[in-house]
């Protein structure tokens, strides 16, 4: 029986067939573009691996992620995707070629929009206006395999030494869109359910930066 991609009706792939993913750290300009889509593949392959999905071409402070209509950057991602005609046969590579693809979110997206959560403010938290927030959101077809974030850890367990050629090659992956100044902090699933959780990760780093 040959390999057929599978398919969720003929309308195409629901946004349940995937799961958002984000890289996270600090940086002084948060929100960066890069034309580099090479440079993006690479970045994919090193954190997410073999796995199909969507590439952001941007970084963006939180506060950038979610629309003032609550609409966010990953789903804008999968309604950019949906809206191709060929949405079926790119699904297909996603799936079976564990393609990724590369789209380019809307202007509108450079715009701050502050959440309830209001703890990432210079108000609240002056320390978050020299140590900026930035966040690389990835689109992934969900699939039963690890994530390569995700194995490397594991692989690596409690031994920091091995791990930490992976977590340099990450950083320097990153540094065609954040330069330095800008390091990584870790990788994370964002849950649109439960938002404040990506402001917890980086409250989490706050009394080491004052």
């Amino acid at each position: 029986m040959p390999d057929t991609p599978p398919t969720a009706g003929l309308a195409g792939p629901s946004l349940n067939d995937f799961a958002s993913f984000y890289l996270y750290g600090f940086t002084n300009n948060p929100y960066q573009q890069s034309s580099a889509f090479a440079k993006f593949g690479e970045l994919y392959k090193l954190v997410i691996g073999n796995h199909g999905g969507l590439g952001i071409t941007s970084s963006f402070h939180p506060y950038q992620l979610v629309s003032p209509a609550g609409i966010t950057v990953w789903y804008t991602a999968y309604a950019q995707f949906y809206a191709q005609p060929n949405r079926i046969e790119m699904f297909g590579e996603m799936t079976l070629e564990k393609t990724p693809f590369l789209v380019a979110p809307p202007a509108s997206f450079a715009a701050y929009h502050v959440w309830p959560d209001t703890r990432l403010t210079n108000a609240e938290n002056p320390v978050f206006s020299r140590y900026i927030p930035f966040v690389i959101p990835f689109l992934v077809r969900k699939d039963p395999g690890a994530l390569r974030w995700d194995a490397e850890i594991a692989a690596a367990g409690d031994d920091r030494e091995r791990l930490s050629w992976y977590l340099e090659a990450v950083k320097e992956a990153t540094h065609f869109l954040q330069p330095p100044p800008a390091f990584v902090l870790g990788f994370g699933e964002f849950n649109e359910q439960h938002p404040e959780q990506l402001i917890e990760k980086f409250m989490s780093c706050r009394d080491m930066l004052l």
